[in-house]
């Protein structure tokens, strides 16, 4: 009789104890920062049941299977952890939590409470060295490499795991969820110009390698870039810089109303020009300005308008032969044709809505509209194919971009896991009129009409995300369909004629990631990505593929072997059905044959003291044609070793700044490596000192005046007294020893 009333006891003790878990209360809040602007991705944890989840972008979380005296931690990177007691008040509404923002430690870095580890390795890099010029922006990225064509004029030359991706064929861009690159550009496909950004709007960077994020469309092969702008202004500013070669930024960013209350709006201008190195002044000027408003509506849904306009005009020495150098006919900053030059122009305007519909439902839309000019003069060949009047050609499209985004996110708890699902769907639409390549003579008279034309290209796209989340694994299978249709008018012909064709592509991703403990993940990434051709190239040349595809796989890990280091590494193949192939003479891009590279992403970041980290990215990548025979299939300019990282000081007292390196292998300059693009190793330093509201500091790009090559390519030329044309590396030179100082004022 005692062991059944024992029995009975127990089974009375479990259901008490299953209908206590089953009545937990869920706990909801949003979090946010000292000024009332909220915060994503922090890691809410109560200790008491186990149960964890991460706030939204609109700071919102809803904890579930809550009791009264349960324990709660709350944290985030670069703030304050919050520790309490649940009591019954944090049952009966939506409760506001404010964190206090404080320096980063690494220590309080756990990999298993973050979504992304990587992303938080980029947030400490822009903390522990900040970006002062759109250049650098895209050199947060780890591994990533830029190359400017035209000292600041032109988009950067991207390098990325072996892809010479020219200005952003294999790396899609946004910026607040509207795309940078530019499908089928006067320039080349995928043209991504970063110069509207003034930097110190940027909040986050949010990247990738590979093509494995279903919400990342076309472009999206060796990698994506996602740019977010700051919600808000800690402090209005502002400064000057003055330094070598006529250089001049003046910047101003100015709170328009307290970002205390529901609403928020701020204003930045920036204002550039830099003669550079050449001996024929570039005469480079850019203006920017940029304003953000936001306000929080019922519910805490939110509105945020942007509005954006850049221009930009400047004249160049171009790129250069080597012989002309060698033989002392020119210096390295010298040109053999110094009337190069262009200018551009982007407006921008954003429209955002957050809408929380419901618990653990939310849908984040935004609709934008672009209006972009651009004209670029540019000499690759001097006199190969008219000895008389040279070679310069003329780029300039004048383009439309109408788009709309929308994504409905959902989470569903369960005893042993929850399910995030994602839903997204889009448009796109480009008005691209009088895209035209033409012959020209001293940027003033044409000579010859090569092309002329107006594109309308549309891109309709969803996808499905599903992330299945236990204790210590997540899967996350997902799926993405695109449709593309293009039109060209060519009106170079004698009658109106339309060409037209349309394309559907169907592209599956699954990753998994296994957490062994609180500081060790692992991780297998696998999908397929893609890239759209150039409309001009698929409608006039009948190129076959329209969307080629990128099929890519990495395994990698992110360890915390110690409280103050954290390593990441990958092993990566992808494969990809064509390659992209610059041709100079004739300024276009052109499809290419199939290809496969694999390779290793070291990363290390260790902080020695409470103020001074290290940082370091390697990669080595072994790029190669597959259908051309060994030794005659090295893909050009691909890298095949690179590395960066520095040596940075925060909050030394009144003293902070930098040591930091890059460096690039030599590395083939042509299919049979008989022609090579040499390599370099670049330094850069700076030091800011803060007293009160003011600030001084003093940059130094190339330290050590490093004779160096920012861009290179084989390319065939002839000078003017020259009988016969030859190929060898044509080249902008880096920027030599380049000093700067800065006055900042804050209020």
């Amino acid at each position: 009789m005692k062991t059944v009333s024992h029995i009975v006891l127990l089974l009375l003790i479990s259901v008490t104890v299953c209908a206590q878990t089953k009545s937990g209360q869920p706990f909801k809040g949003q979090i946010t920062d000292a000024k009332n602007i909220p915060l994503e991705n922090v890691y809410i944890y109560n200790s008491s049941t186990g149960k964890h989840t991460h706030s939204n972008s609109n700071g919102m979380f809803i904890l579930q299977d809550n009791f009264i005296g349960n324990t709660v931690h709350i944290g985030l990177l670069g703030y304050k952890k919050l520790e309490f007691l649940l009591d019954k008040d944090h049952f009966n509404k939506v409760v506001t939590i404010p964190l206090t923002p404080k320096s980063i430690e690494l220590e309080e870095l756990i990999i298993e409470q973050v979504p992304n580890p990587l992303q938080s390795v980029t947030k400490i890099d822009l903390q522990t060295n900040p970006v002062n010029s759109s250049q650098e922006i895209l050199r947060k990225v780890p591994g990533l490499i830029i190359g400017q064509h035209a000292g600041g004029g032109k988009a950067e030359q991207i390098f990325l795991r072996g892809f010479d991706v020219d200005h952003g064929t294999d790396v899609r861009i946004s910026v607040d969820g509207m795309p940078v690159n530019m499908v089928s550009h006067a320039h080349g496909q995928g043209y991504s110009d970063l110069h509207f950004i003034i930097p110190e709007t940027i909040q986050k960077i949010n990247y990738g390698k590979g093509p494995y994020t279903a919400n990342q469309g076309d472009f999206n092969t060796a990698g994506y870039v996602d740019f977010s702008t700051k919600k808000s202004l800690d402090q209005s500013q502002v400064s000057v810089t003055y330094g070598n070669f006529n250089s001049l930024r003046t910047l101003g960013m100015f709170n328009l109303m307290q970002p205390q209350s529901n609403e928020n709006a701020y204003i930045a201008f920036e204002y550039i020009e830099n003669d550079g190195p050449f001996e024929s002044p570039q005469n480079f000027n850019r203006t920017n300005i940029f304003g953000k408003y936001t306000t929080t509506l019922s519910n805490f849904d939110k509105v945020t308008l942007t509005a954006s306009h850049f221009t930009s005009s400047w004249d160049a020495s171009g790129q250069i032969p080597q012989r002309e150098v060698d033989n002392g006919n020119i210096t390295r900053f010298g040109a053999i044709d110094d009337t190069e030059g262009g200018k551009t122009s982007r407006s921008n305007v954003n429209l955002e809505y957050f809408k929380n519909l419901q618990e653990n439902t939310v849908v984040q839309s935004n609709v934008f509209y672009t209006k972009y000019n651009f004209e670029l003069f540019s000499n690759f060949t001097f006199f190969l194919e008219d000895p008389i009047n040279g070679d310069q050609i003329k780029q300039q499209e004048n383009r439309e971009i109408y788009g709309f985004n929308s994504v409905i996110k959902n989470t569903k708890n369960y005893a042993d896991s929850h399910i995030n699902y994602h839903a997204g769907l889009g448009i796109r639409y480009d008005k691209i009129n009088n895209i035209a390549l033409s012959k020209t003579k001293n940027r003033s008279e044409i000579l010859e009409k090569v092309q002329l034309g107006n594109i309308k290209q549309t891109n309709m796209y969803a996808f499905f995300n599903t992330e299945i989340d236990f204790e210590k694994l997540t899967i996350n299978p997902s799926l993405r369909l695109d449709y593309f249709k293009f039109l060209y008018n060519d009106q170079l012909q004698p009658e109106y004629t339309v060409l037209s064709k349309n394309k559907a592509i169907l592209n599956p991703k699954l990753n998994i990631t296994y957490t062994m403990h609180s500081d060790l993940q692992f991780f297998i990434k696998s999908g397929i990505g893609f890239h759209s051709n150039d409309a001009r190239v698929i409608l006039q040349d009948n190129t076959k593929k329209m969307l080629p595809r990128a099929y890519g796989v990495d395994i990698g890990s992110i360890w915390k072997p110690t409280k103050n280091i954290i390593l990441n590494s990958a092993l990566w193949y992808l494969f990809s059905e064509e390659e992209m192939v610059y041709v100079g003479d004739a300024g276009v891009v052109e499809p290419s044959g199939k290809s496969r590279r694999y390779g290793i992403d070291l990363g290390i970041r260790y902080q020695i003291a409470k103020w001074l980290y290290i940082n370091t990215d390697a990669t080595y990548t072994n790029a190669r044609s597959v259908e051309d025979k060994t030794g005659e299939n090295y893909i050009p300019l691909a890298p095949d070793v690179t590395v960066t990282g520095g040596l940075y000081v925060t909050n030394l007292g009144a003293f902070s700044g930098g040591f930091n390196f890059r460096y690039i292998d030599n590395r083939p300059a042509n299919e049979d490596n008989s022609i090579v693009a040499k390599g370099y190793f670049v330094n850069d330093f700076s030091i800011n000192y803060h007293r009160k509201q003011v600030s001084f500091g003093v940059s130094i790009d190339n330290i050590f005046d490093v004779a160096w090559n920012e861009t290179q390519f084989a390319t065939t030329s002839r000078l003017q007294n020259e009988p016969a044309p030859i190929t060898e590396i044509h080249f902008t030179p880096g920027t030599p020893f380049f000093a700067k100082a800065t006055v900042t004022y804050r209020f």
